[in-house]
């Protein structure tokens, strides 16, 4: 398994991990395009969230995004529900550190855990969801292959608006013919 491009690197998470990730979970800039809630969240709340739910869970896997030339951790990509038995999962990414969007590391991470997840892994599908007003998002996904599947209509209310949650989804053969 080769979890290197160019110019990241993704390593597990670890529990040295949580300040960080606190830090970034609670960035409303960085939260904005991809938590529906956008709570602040106190350190003990994040250490039980990263403790139970991304460590402690059999179908989840989550993986620090690092910047090679200054081994700098910039944010985190995930693998959630992952259900063995139809080789489905779910995936997440988050660029936490501002200074690297739109530079297209997001872009190199989320190929590396597809790689994984399709050559490793072996799994079927991989979905994820966007909120409707992240074109920029939207269009690394369907750069990528993702396929746009469906819409939750107006389920997110952000900014005085309600937007649509759009639900894509890649399959093995799609993204394994494009690579």
């Amino acid at each position: 398994m080769l979890f290197e491009s160019l110019r990241v690197r993704l390593r597990k998470m670890t529990k040295e991990d949580t300040e960080l990730y606190n830090k970034w979970r609670n960035d409303l800039e960085v939260m904005h395009s991809t938590n529906p809630s956008l709570d602040v969240y106190p350190m003990e709340e994040t250490k039980e969230f990263v403790s139970h739910v991304i460590l402690g869970s059999p179908t989840a896997k989550s993986y620090i995004i690092v910047e090679k030339s200054k081994e700098i951790p910039i944010g985190i990509v995930s693998l959630i529900n992952i259900d063995y038995k139809n080789r489905n999962a779910e995936c997440i990414i988050d660029i936490g550190e501002k200074d690297y969007w739109g530079k297209g590391y997001g872009s190199e991470s989320l190929k590396l855990l597809l790689n994984y997840v399709f050559c490793e892994m072996n799994l079927h599908r991989v979905s994820l969801k966007v909120f409707s007003f992240n074109d920029r998002a939207i269009r690394l996904y369907t750069k990528i292959g993702f396929q746009k599947e469906g819409n939750s209509r107006q389920s997110l209310f952000r900014n005085g608006e309600w937007h649509d949650i759009i639900h894509m989804g890649i399959l093995q053969n799609e993204y394994l013919r494009n690579k």
